[in-house]
This record gives C-alpha cells, structure tokens and sequence, in this order.
C-alpha cells in the first residue's frame, strides 16, 4: 500500500473541500487538533454523528504515528462515548503514543469539550508497515 499523501486525506487534507481540514500541534507527549463541528457534522439534531468523532480520535493517533517516522496504519480502534458532542462547540482531540513493539503501536486519544469533559475516548493499534508493505499499491503483484 502506498502511504503518501496526495493532500485529499478527509480529515486533514487541504485539497479535500468535503473534508475537516484539520490542523495539528505537538504538545509535551501528544499531538492536538482542536475541532469546531457544524450542522453538517451532526447525527441527531445538534449532536455531532459519532463517525466523525471517530474519524478525528484516529487521525491524532495515525498522524501522530507517522510525524514521529513510522509507517504505520490502523489496525484496530476501539472508541468509548462518554457525552454526546455538540455541533457548535469546540473539542480538544489529542492522541499520544502508549507503547511500541517490533510490529505494532499501541496508541490512545481523547476528546474534550470546552467544559473539560470528555466526550470520548480511544485506542487503536498501528500496524507497522514497512518495505514492500509500504510500496504495495494494490495493484496485482505490487509489494511482493
């Protein structure tokens, strides 16, 4: 699989106009992005749908992966709900790294609202990708 960046990503990507278009920071051991969801981000009326707070629990986890030189994707995420997100709020998400070995990263996220209390929280397991691994396209025989 090919892990560059075309700039088209949804969650970060400036070229994606349908996307969130998120910016991100270092801060100590995490990597933030703060979030200020709309209407159009909403499941139920003025909650934010879940798969978009999910979307951007694993993004400060990947994102983080790769700004600290890995190769890595998500293998697992598994994501808690604690309080319903509102649209038009501002929410705190920030990744860290908890553990590594030879083939995975252990990862964890949170969300925070304006409040100081989460929303929800994550883990997730990043994949090391390395090699060939990382060239594979898809495309029949690539990788190999």
């Amino acid at each position: 699989m090919e892990l560059g960046d075309d700039d088209g990503c949804f969650a970060c990507g400036k070229g994606n106009s349908f996307g969130l278009q998120l910016e991100f920071e270092t801060e100590d051991d995490e990597y933030v992005t703060w979030f200020a969801p709309e209407k159009r981000h909403q499941g139920y009326v003025g909650i934010v749908h879940g798969g978009i707070v999910s979307t951007v629990l694993d993004e400060v986890m990947a994102r983080y992966v790769h700004v600290l030189g890995y190769d890595a994707v998500t293998g697992e995420i598994t994501v808690r709900f604690k309080r319903p997100a509102r649209v038009g709020s501002r929410i705190r998400f920030a990744g860290r790294i908890d553990d590594e070995n030879s083939r995975m990263i252990l990862t964890s996220a949170k969300a925070v609202d304006e409040d100081g209390l989460i929303v929800a929280q994550a883990t997730a397991k990043m994949i090391k990708v390395t090699g060939n691994e990382a060239k594979d396209n898809g495309e029949p025989g690539a990788g190999r």
